[in-house]
């Protein structure tokens, strides 16, 4: 739909999105989601297509793209398989985008380029077991060493996108007071610091192939020049690389809403009942015609969003938007799929049931509905 508006660029990575998918990804997708496999080959894979640094530019290695081509690469992931498209979101906009906008010179010459490629894979730690979106309230603290040259950490993150298989993680530890929005810092870990382990894989009910683990913290040392930006800057740094990310779930959400619209529309096509397809009937055409519509608007406030967002623009107020419109749209979208494929559409013989179990999860990660509600009320009422 959106196509109308493709540049070049962005026709041209659709396209190879779709190639590789259809070869590396539909086959073994169901498995993968059966079996909660998260498949860590197919993103060096991924790294040599340069979708890993999608944002990155390329003398850091990356594919020097900007947010409109982005959106673009986790649309038509997602229109495949929504768990594909979540971890490589998470990997770009989280971690990696994280090391991009706040990281010293000599810190993104060091972990960018092997990101970029996929040679390692991202994580990024700022939830808690009992702080969602009450990151102030964070337990996890970060206290500077009497040698002066490493931070020790403790405590443990939640709901962590490669909390087990990312080769580096950034992390946000408190190191004021509670509740100081300026207690908090970011700091860069690698996998095989000792201290730092991945924790329990949580058991979802969609993306099932994205993994989600714990990571715990036990007298973690990190080296001070670790530190990302300042000490104290950690949580205003989050709120900045957010407001990209909810850009990342929208298109994520326009994905899977695609997907599901698309597998319903020709299903409704093939599908015959009283001597004619379903789509002659109006109960099933008005339903197509609701959700290719709020695709549509959907499509334009991500696009939106993603545009300004390349011209350096604040969308604090527009990605919140995007994410909160199109998050919804996925779940409304993805039901009513289930819904045109009837019985069928109940059945893991079709693909409407798995866009419907992984729809769910794009209105609750980076900062619920009703946190998006909050954010755009805040902007509004400023």
């Amino acid at each position: 739909m959106e196509a109308t508006l493709a540049t070049e660029n962005q026709t041209m990575i659709a396209q190879m999105v779709r190639d590789f998918g259809h070869q590396h990804i539909k086959p073994h997708m169901m498995r993968w989601d059966n079996t909660q496999e998260f498949p860590r080959d197919l993103f060096r894979q991924l790294g040599e297509l340069g979708l890993m640094g999608v944002l990155v530019p390329q003398e850091y290695g990356g594919s020097g793209f900007g947010y409109q081509e982005y959106v673009t690469a986790i649309a038509e992931l997602a229109k495949i398989d929504g768990s594909i498209g979540l971890s490589m979101a998470a990997h770009n906009s989280l971690c990696t985008g994280h090391i991009l906008q706040h990281a010293s010179d000599a810190q993104k010459h060091k972990y960018l380029p092997r990101l970029a490629s996929g040679e390692w894979l991202g994580a990024w730690g700022l939830t808690e077991p009992n702080t969602g979106s009450d990151a102030g309230n964070m337990r996890t603290t970060a206290v500077l060493d009497a040698d002066g040259e490493h931070y020790v950490l403790n405590g443990a993150k939640n709901f962590i996108t490669h909390g087990k298989s990312g080769d580096v993680a950034v992390v946000i530890a408190r190191t004021g007071e509670v509740g100081d929005s300026h207690g908090m810092t970011a700091f860069i870990v690698e996998r095989g610091t000792p201290g730092f382990a991945g924790g329990r894989k949580e058991d979802k009910l969609g993306m099932r192939a994205s993994e989600t683990t714990e990571m715990i913290f036990t007298d973690c040392r990190v080296p001070v020049e670790n530190v990302i930006g300042k000490v104290g800057e950690g949580f205003v740094q989050s709120l900045k690389v957010l407001d990209g990310g909810r850009i990342s779930i929208a298109a994520l959400s326009l994905g899977i809403a695609q997907g599901a619209y698309e597998a319903a529309l020709q299903y409704s096509k093939e599908r015959q009942q009283f001597n004619q397809p379903i789509s002659n009937f109006q109960g099933i055409s008005f339903k197509l015609a609701d959700m290719a519509t709020e695709i549509e608007a959907a499509s334009l406030l991500t696009y939106r969003a993603a545009a300004m967002k390349d011209r350096s623009e604040n969308v604090n107020l527009e990605s919140a938007m995007a994410k909160l419109y199109a998050s919804e749209v996925s779940v409304r979208v993805a039901n009513e799929g289930v819904q045109i494929f009837g019985g069928y559409g109940y059945t893991k013989d079709y693909p409407a049931e798995k866009y419907y179990r992984d729809a769910k999860l794009c209105t609750i990660g980076e900062g619920t509905s009703e946190i998006q509600k909050l954010v755009i009320a805040r902007a509004l009422l400023k």
